[in-house]
């Protein structure tokens, strides 16, 4: 595995043990291999890892073990195993790629908000508020009173509804009979709240000691003006979607274009068979309490939308594979494309340069510097042209010579008009 180093420190306890004196806690330990902390295989369905982390967090959890610098290291590494592995985004990188494939990303770890004290409470609430996503998980205390058998579990009657309200970070059980028929038909179990109470609906099977273990959890959601949550045993795989990362989103919007369809996975559970299935509202808010209305159904109602759920989740599940395929050919062509892109600009520009250096050297042509030159700097501009030519030479003797002949014109005319000069005079009359 990459020599990524973990988070988690090595216990005063057993630094005690080693040396005889607590070492400063400076020391990281390198991350384990999240298979190897869940005990789990690396082909281990997402059941199988669920069901491996809720055993390990029970056993390692804060509550029952006090002051234990141990087990809370413990509980930090299941916690944090879980989180990728859970994840199909994140536990596809990491089988992959190792640890450095997700370091960069958000861990988002799934908080006990009963095991937090008031001041870390009221910051995960403001935090929340602000509208960065926490994930919180369901009290170890519960859930231990729930295997230990120690909950009282009130009977809920197939199409009744209950209106009732849950105290913060416990949870109220529901229990219902169904039929063979019933059970063929599929059921349904949906609870909303009209305040927008944060809650979790969950879904316990029951085990051989009496004890109830968590199966299925979905948390509330927004929907209009309430919160609500569902669960749909229709007697086929029914899948369930989560979304991606919005922060990886906005870093590779390609990326999480094709990865959009990963978070849609099949639930682990699809059919109930007859007989007593129980249910649970955990109060999932920071302060107050959360009002609710549970009702569990037969799914016979819902005939027309269960194959229409069918038809289209087939669809999806077509068009996750598709993409798969799709995401090969589009990177291709985008290599080629960013490559033909960076050529473009590298020829345009080569392309201005050229034309810039072919119009400065015609202006050195065609520009005229307009100065004003006088009689004395022609002369000298003259004389220092040195010599004219011939054909110059020619030129200025021949407009000399039309000069001179018409200057002689001009002086005959004078004379002939001075001597012609016709005088009248009477020869009869004396001087």
């Amino acid at each position: 595995m990459p020599g990524s180093k973990s988070t988690f420190f090595k216990s005063d306890k057993g630094d005690a043990a080693a040396g005889g004196k607590k070492q400063p806690r400076t020391q990281q330990q390198e991350r384990r291999d999240p298979y190897e902390v869940l005990a789990v295989s690396r082909t281990a369905t997402d059941q199988e890892i669920k069901s491996a982390y809720r055993k390990m967090a029970l056993k390692y959890h804060p509550d029952k073990n006090g002051d234990d610098p141990v087990a809370a290291d413990m509980f930090k590494e299941v916690t944090f195993s879980y989180n990728i592995l859970s994840d199909p985004d994140k536990r596809r990188q990491f089988d992959n790629s190792g640890f450095e494939a997700i370091e960069g990303d958000n861990q988002e770890l799934e908080l006990d908000l009963s095991s937090l004290n008031t001041v870390n409470t009221v910051f995960a609430a403001l935090f929340s508020k602000l509208g960065v996503p926490i994930k919180t998980t369901v009290s170890a205390t519960v859930l231990e009173e729930a295997l230990n058998g120690a909950v009282t579990v009130n009977e809920l009657q197939l199409g009744q509804s209950l209106v009732r309200k849950v105290e913060k970070q416990t949870a109220d059980f529901y229990s219902v009979q169904i039929t063979e028929k019933e059970a063929r038909l599929g059921l349904v179990c949906r609870v909303h709240s009209s305040n927008k109470s944060k809650f979790k609906l969950l879904y316990f099977e029951q085990e051989e000691n009496g004890g109830l273990s968590l199966a299925l959890q979905e948390d509330s959601i927004k929907a209009g003006k309430v919160t609500s949550a569902g669960m749909f045993f229709l007697g086929f795989t029914v899948y369930r979607f989560e979304q991606n990362n919005s922060m990886s989103a906005a870093k590779d919007p390609d990326s999480a274009f094709f990865k959009k369809l990963d978070g849609f996975q099949p639930c682990e559970i699809n059919e109930l068979k007859a007989g007593t299935h129980v249910f649970a509202v955990y109060g999932d808010n920071f302060f107050k309490s959360a009002s609710y209305t549970i009702e569990v159904m037969c799914a016979e109602p819902f005939s027309e939308e269960k194959e229409k759920l069918k038809d289209v989740e087939a669809k999806i599940i077509t068009k996750r594979a598709e993409l798969s395929k799709f995401e090969s050919e589009y990177r291709e062509v985008l290599a080629k494309f960013t490559e033909m892109t960076s050529r473009y600009a590298q020829e345009m520009q080569a392309i201005d340069e050229l034309l810039g250096e072919r119009s400065t050297i015609h202006a050195a042509y065609t520009t005229n510097p307009g100065l004003k030159r006088s009689s004395s700097s022609i002369k000298v501009k003259n004389s220092a042209k040195g010599p004219k030519s011939g054909e110059e030479d020619e030129e200025d003797s021949g407009k000399e010579t039309k000069e001179k002949d018409k200057e002689r014109v001009k002086d005959r005319l004078r004379k002939k008009k001075w001597f012609n000069i016709h005088v009248k005079m009477d020869r009869k009359k004396p001087c």
